[in-house]
């Protein structure tokens, strides 16, 4: 078939030069691998690679930057197509501007909401024609160079500036402008900038009802604290789209702040029947029931959770040790022994706490099937492993190590764990009160109560005391002071972002300096690590952009002319070794 009828069917301006780009197939069978390409090919695209596996799909794209990539869903043994895009996406083996046409025959809802969760470009479903690949192609393509810009600053965190470029497209692309706009809301949300995104979002609704612009304006509710009127525009959305598989994970967690876990889990669960290929997902349904005693469903979600986890990059080890725990309360402890070994065979190379983990939930296995004597040992070597090591746990380890602890009858290990974890997320209310149930649970409710007070007032103090020197103009002490703060604790995130605040301010009152630059560089990384999309780190790493200095246009012509000397007298010098 020519290609030149097809390509006059689109118009002179939105012609795109299809013959010099790099594709890739993907699919696992031969026939449909070669339509594809005489399609492409008729097109005029000459660099065409094929893979016929997930796993030979990583590893072309580990090589090479494509511009358009077409994927089937169903890749036979290992990864589907779902699992090649989000790798693909986390591991920044795409460029923003990159083509994503997801290909499949299957057109059951679950395969169709399972790719749409991870976004592709498109869905085609088999058999495709060149005519709508052609059209599909131009579409998405002259889409994406309008967000192309747009998508490499949120690629780079910097989500001010992303928005800014929203505006100026918004002016010249008015076909686009209600994407833009949703891109805009979202970005301003992870600005810290709520009044912005809603001010966007109510723009959209202005012009139509959609239901994201709807569950958006309920994220900033959560943000805001107002979870019951969250909860309800949630419920509102869900009500209009049942689909809209979103809504339910922000519902479940409204719900979790509310601390209302039958609810979250109820959530959870109907939105793992609509969409059931989610490994987040299954092992958040998972982990609630757990807590729950809702033994069944746990069980349930931790084994769809690894069986879809196992060539997935979101692969847990929650999965495994909850198994094991599911194993254990059942008075199964052989299974669980099994969960705990493979969980160290998976992810033991992976996981710095593997090990630790799996300890505890020996012991909490051992513990709950009646093996005092087991459980004890498992509680010793942990209290050993706990003096050797200098840096804790996160949040979750931390709370099951205090429970094996005080379950074993251990007092102060346990005790000084959960300050530590108060002391680092002092105003965490949820957590707060996960804390006063460990306690209560111990027969130690007076005397938590006493504990979690008076390490709240510690860890407010250290904090406060730093940003009273800030405020009274007093930078450099302030600056020690936040460090001190830091290393005390190290993973309270209102100390942290507070730390890089006086670091911004010392750079901006006493000029530029490159450690302190650094400095507040990787305490804003610390805490994207710990938590990330927070909206106060969008706005600390503009100010800390902003204050770079940027070379003057003489300094950087110096700077070329010096680059071009020196590459100049290394190609001198490698033409004198060769010579000789």
């Amino acid at each position: 078939m020519s290609a030149v009828p097809l390509v006059a069917a689109v118009g002179v301006d939105d012609q795109v030069d299809w013959a010099s780009k790099n594709y890739l197939i993907v699919d696992d069978f031969a026939g449909v691998r070669q339509l594809l390409r005489e399609s492409l090919r008729s097109l005029g695209a000459r660099a065409i690679d094929q893979a016929t596996s997930g796993g030979e799909a990583m590893g072309q794209l580990m090589r090479t930057r494509y511009d358009v990539v077409l994927c089937d869903y169903y890749l036979g043994e290992g990864k589907n197509g779902q699992q090649v895009l989000e790798e693909a996406r986390m591991r920044n083996l795409i460029n923003p501007s990159t083509v994503w046409i997801m290909v499949s025959a299957e057109k059951s809802v679950e395969s169709v909401m399972g790719a749409a969760e991870h976004q592709p470009d498109a869905y085609l479903i088999k058999p495709i024609t060149e005519g709508v690949l052609l059209t599909r192609l131009n579409r998405v393509w002259h889409k994406k160079q309008v967000f192309r810009a747009i998508d490499q600053a949120y690629a780079e965190k910097d989500y001010l500036r992303a928005a800014r470029l929203c505006d100026e497209q918004i002016e010249s692309n008015k076909a686009h402008e209600i994407e833009l706009l949703r891109m805009k809301a979202r970005l301003m949300e992870k600005s810290g900038q709520p009044d912005k995104a809603r001010a966007a979002y109510e723009q959209v609704l202005a012009q139509r009802e959609y239901q994201w612009a709807r569950a958006g304006l309920a994220r900033i509710r959560m943000l805001n604290g107002e979870y019951e009127q969250a909860r309800q525009m949630f419920l509102g959305v869900i009500a209009e789209n049942r689909y809209y598989i979103d809504a339910y994970d922000q519902l479940a967690a409204a719900y979790q702040a509310m601390g209302q876990l039958d609810e979250a889990a109820d959530i959870l669960e109907r939105a793992t029947k609509l969409s059931p290929n989610s490994v987040p997902r299954q092992r958040n349904l998972g982990m609630a029931c757990l807590k729950l005693g809702n033994m069944a469903m746990a069980e349930k979600s931790f084994r769809k959770c690894v069986a879809i986890g196992e060539y997935s990059i979101r692969k847990t080890p929650d999965a495994y040790l909850g198994l094991a725990r599911v194993c254990g309360l059942k008075n199964d402890p052989k299974e669980a022994l099994q969960w705990l070994a493979a969980a160290q065979r998976e992810f033991g190379g992976e996981h710095a706490d593997i090990e630790l983990r799996t300890k505890i939930t020996e012991g909490l296995v051992y513990h709950e099937s009646g093996d005092y004597r087991r459980a004890r040992k498992a509680g010793d070597e942990i209290e050993t492993l706990l003096r050797e090591r200098t840096e804790r746990p996160d949040v979750p380890t931390c709370l099951e190590m205090a429970t094996l602890l005080f379950a074993v009858g251990v007092k102060d290990a346990p005790v000084d764990l959960l300050c530590y974890v108060i002391r680092n997320n002092h105003d965490q209310a949820v957590l707060l009160d996960e804390v006063r149930r460990l306690f209560e649970k111990a027969r130690m409710a007076e005397e938590g109560e006493v504990l979690i007070k008076a390490s709240r007032k510690e860890a407010s103090d250290l904090m406060n005391q730093g940003v009273m020197l800030w405020r009274s103009g007093k930078l450099r002490e302030a600056v020690e002071w936040m460090r001190n703060a830091r290393a005390a604790l190290p993973n309270n995130q209102r100390i942290l972002f507070n730390a890089a605040q006086v670091l911004i301010s010392h750079l901006q009152q006493y000029g530029y300096d490159e450690a302190l630059a650094q400095e507040a560089s990787d305490v804003l990384n610390h805490v994207d690590r710990l938590q990330s999309g927070q909206p106060r780190f969008a706005q600390l790493m503009e100010q800390l952009a902003a204050l770079v200095p940027q070379p003057e246009p003489e300094e950087e012509q110096e700077e070329e002319d010096e680059e071009e000397a020196a590459a100049e007298a290394g190609a001198e010098a490698e033409g004198e070794s060769a010579a000789g």
